[in-house]
């Protein structure tokens, strides 16, 4: 093989070795930001079989919890009406749903969603002491609410968002669980360096800011930050569905 034969040989090479690097997708900046969710670590103890209903009653249902104390105010502030199609999504121990399940009344109807047995077990049993026959409790999974498209017109997630384990399909889910024009009420916990508690920064991946960006990425437009009283470490956001 002559000089001249074994440059254009060479030059033949990078040239496929340069297409084939251009040709390479790069990830999209939107795939680059996606949001990691909570480790399956934050949410192992509830799906525990041998999980404790009453341990966890005495820890969300006590008056020094805000979004306890601060129910009524809470309730008042969805907007929920007599007739409101409700997901209560990480229902837990039921107190919102329990809420809920009077506000909408008769013709309206609540799907207390989880992904812990035992939850929902709880609030299954209460729903047959009082005769609530406008509840259904969901089994729901670490990225999917399981409830049919449009089947709702408010989802409700309190103290529940930090939970999210697989953020985009979550969402995804709230979404097309949502009637046209539905709204989504996310409550969480105010994450500040320097001013939040050890709690909160350990226990919580990100700050509202973050939150707020993310669920706007998926199709929810922002419509509001409610002023809770007696929220000191909450806050209150209200998206609608687009």
């Amino acid at each position: 093989m002559t000089i001249r034969s074994q440059r254009w040989m060479l030059a033949a090479i990078l040239v496929l070795l340069v297409g084939a690097a251009g040709g390479a997708e790069a990830p999209t900046e939107k795939e680059d930001k996606k949001p990691t969710g909570a480790s399956p670590d934050l949410n192992s103890r509830f799906v525990d079989p041998e999980l404790d209903v009453d341990q966890w009653i005495e820890t969300f249902e006590v008056e020094s919890r805000e979004v306890y104390s601060a129910r009524n105010e809470v309730l008042r502030a969805t907007g929920i009406q007599a007739g409101s199609r409700i997901a209560d999504i990480g229902a837990g121990t039921g107190f919102y749903t329990r809420l809920f399940a009077e506000a909408t009344g008769p013709g309206g109807w609540v799907y207390a969603v989880e992904i812990s047995p035992r939850f929902l077990e709880h609030i299954n049993q209460w729903a047959s002491d009082v005769d609530a026959d406008n509840v259904t409790a969901i089994l729901g999974r670490t990225d999917d609410i399981s409830l049919p498209a449009g089947s709702v017109d408010l989802a409700f997630a309190c103290d529940t968002y930090h939970h999210f384990e697989a953020v985009v399909p979550t969402l995804a889910s709230i979404r097309r669980a949502l009637a046209p024009g539905g709204v989504l009420v996310v409550i969480d916990f105010e994450r500040i360096e320097g001013k939040s508690r050890p709690f909160i920064m350990d226990h919580v991946r990100a700050g509202k800011e973050v939150f707020r960006a993310e669920i706007e990425a998926e199709g929810f437009s922002f419509m509001e930050e409610v002023e809770i009283p007696g929220f000191e470490e909450n806050y209150f956001l209200k998206f609608k569905r687009e």
